[in-house]
């Protein structure tokens, strides 16, 4: 049997699961890096990359291999509501718990010995473990008939506004245009249970961005973000 290694980290803004971009091209304003760990550690491996634009990361559900996994899953897409089978699905609860992305690559970076890989927006929560990094090349990685099934078109975004309060707390920080573009695109996905996807409710949900905790609501309008503040 072998044994599956980390190569590294990734570190993101998004501190828990909710609200994360079901792909990684939904917030593309978002910036993430990714700290290669251990052996994978070192300017050798990654040697030439940067000649690409995008890559393939592999990791890990980490999150989610204790909980297991059943043959059948409800796709978001499908409003929650209907089963498909699991390789049907992008479902987090897999048989081996491992994933893949498509993400830019943004910069390679060495500081101190730490090398630093720098990617455009990635739907995945901070500290995930990635397993593999490989090149995206175009020519047989972009299949341009292919068909996406229940998941063909990609999701319709919705209006984001902010309170006062909230533009304030963003107004404080030297990047706060980046942080407001961030979160705009972050949250333009509904990120409510998708039953209650496109019908306002009264209920104030609450995520963990960055360093706050975002509270927003929806209606008509759209989601409206409530209040922003520091994490406990």
């Amino acid at each position: 049997m072998h044994t599956i290694s980390p190569i590294g980290t990734i570190h993101t803004p998004y501190k828990e699961k909710f609200a994360i971009p079901r792909q990684p091209n939904l917030a593309p304003s978002v910036t993430t890096e990714l700290h290669l760990e251990g052996e994978a550690n070192t300017e050798a491996a990654v040697r030439e990359l940067q000649q690409f634009s995008h890559l393939w990361l592999l990791f890990l559900f980490d999150q989610n291999i204790e909980a297991g996994w059943k043959p059948t899953v409800r796709p978001p897409r499908l409003g929650g509501n209907e089963r498909v089978g699991v390789f049907a699905s992008r479902s987090t609860f897999r048989p081996n718990a491992i994933g893949m992305s498509a993400v830019e690559l943004l910069d390679v970076e060495v500081k101190n010995g730490q090398v630093v890989v720098k990617l455009g927006n990635v739907d995945l929560v901070d500290g995930t473990p990635i397993i593999d990094i490989k090149p995206y090349i175009p020519y047989s990685d972009s299949i341009p008939d292919a068909k996406g099934g229940y998941a063909e078109a990609p999701p319709v975004p919705v209006t984001v506004q902010f309170s006062k309060p909230a533009q304030s707390v963003l107004m404080q920080h030297s990047d706060s245009e980046y942080r407001l573009q961030a979160l705009t695109e972050i949250l333009s996905q509904d990120p409510r249970p998708a039953y209650k996807k496109g019908k306002p409710d009264s209920k104030v949900y609450a995520v963990h961005l960055f360093e706050w905790n975002v509270s927003f609501s929806a209606n008509e309008d759209g989601i409206q973000v409530v209040d922003i503040a520091p994490l406990a």
